[in-house]
């Protein structure tokens, strides 16, 4: 079964999938199963402190951060409520889930203590820096322009949990994905305007963004959970790549323009969303394996690529060239003058007088392994 007919079943059949739960969230997590969801990405109110309205040089008002679900009376209390989300958030966390939680300078700080003194653990801090940032208008400050993500597991223990290594380092031209990603800030069509030009929610995150987090950790047909839904950015992504959603917000403004928004994705197609297959993840095959299976016969000759050296296949899945014997990676090395190599991609076979890698018929013998496991 695909993996979108398989989502789109278990949100058949579980209510609360694919929905808006309005309420508090920390009420609206403790009535959700125990250990039910993949991935968490929580963007909770910053405690941002405003005093007072902020002005530009030219004194028009700066749209800043000040509503009333961003004030708390103290730190101690700001505390308290990050601690009660928490510990519901990590009663639905299934054992190999992971959270995300994204902040400024004004609460990353508290929020990531209190996750450690819970036993989540962290897998990485990650820099959103901002091409476009706001000004520091007051000029008595650097400019912020950046956010922080902590990425966690459920607790230090945790195996299994899902980074699509791969796939991330593939798409940043095959070199290893960085902790600090270059993203703007939500502009142009992508934020959310209502009836008066205005925004719709003040802190609307990119979908590059959340695309990244989800695609780096999660696989389709996962459950993401969004404690704090907001105007839906998390749901829409989701809902795109192939992901189930749950989103808790407790404002009906935001919930009916989330929905509205969520109910205009299209999502991708199957082919789009497989995932690229971790090395490591695939089925271990030994050259013997080809051998055994027939698909490379005793006596098959090889070479190597500019046909300088040439080894003959024993039926015990070693090599020889002349007398010495060995696996396909020690006399591979060998002919090179080298302490190692790999024989899958440095032997060839010969078809319709063409050279190809022996890894190719690796791949046949994967296929063959894979299917009969299905």
């Amino acid at each position: 079964m695909s993996a979108l007919r398989r989502m789109e079943d278990e949100g058949a059949a579980a209510g609360w999938l694919d929905s808006i739960l309005k309420g508090d969230c920390i009420a609206a997590m403790e009535g959700l199963p125990e250990k039910s969801v993949d991935l968490i990405f929580a963007d909770p109110p910053y405690n941002l402190q405003l005093e007072g309205a902020l002005h530009r040089p030219d004194q028009s008002l700066v749209d800043a951060v000040d509503d009333e679900w961003d004030r708390f009376e103290s730190f101690a209390a700001y505390d308290a409520f990050t601690r009660a989300w928490l510990l519901a958030a990590r009663r639905v966390l299934k054992p190999n889930g992971t959270i995300w939680v994204i902040g400024s300078y004004h609460n990353i700080f508290r929020v990531g203590a209190i996750m450690q003194d819970l036993g989540f653990w962290f897998l990485n801090d990650i820099i959103w820096r901002k091409t476009n940032p706001m000004p520091n208008f007051r000029g008595r400050r650097f400019q912020n322009a950046h956010e922080t993500l902590i990425w966690a597991s459920r607790d230090r223990e945790a195996k299994g949990y899902t980074f699509n290594y791969e796939a991330m380092k593939a798409a940043n031209d095959d070199l290893q994905m960085r902790s600090d990603w270059l993203f703007p800030i939500c502009t142009g069509k992508e934020r959310l305007r209502n009836a008066d030009g205005g925004k719709v929610h003040p802190t609307q995150k990119p979908e590059a963004l959340l695309a990244r987090v989800l695609l780096s950790s999660s696989q389709p047909g996962d459950v993401v959970l969004d404690p704090f839904f907001g105007s839906g950015t998390t749901g829409a992504v989701a809902k795109r790549l192939g992901r189930h959603f749950v989103g808790i917000e407790r404002d009906a403004s935001y919930i009916a323009a989330a929905e509205a928004r969520i109910a205009a994705v299209e999502p991708l197609d199957e082919a789009s969303l497989t995932p690229m297959a971790a090395k490591r993840s695939e089925p271990r095959v030994a050259f013997v394996s080809l051998v055994d299976s027939g698909i490379v016969k005793p006596g098959t000759r090889l070479f190597d690529r500019a046909r300088r050296w040439t080894a003959d296949v024993k039926a015990d899945g070693t090599i020889a060239i002349g007398q010495e014997t060995g696996s396909i990676h020690r006399l591979g090395a060998r002919v090179q003058g080298l302490d190692a190599c790999n024989g899958w991609t440095f032997w060839h076979f010969e078809e319709d007088g063409a050279l190809k890698p022996i890894d190719e018929l690796r791949r046949i013998a994967r296929r063959s392994l894979e299917s009969v496991g299905a």
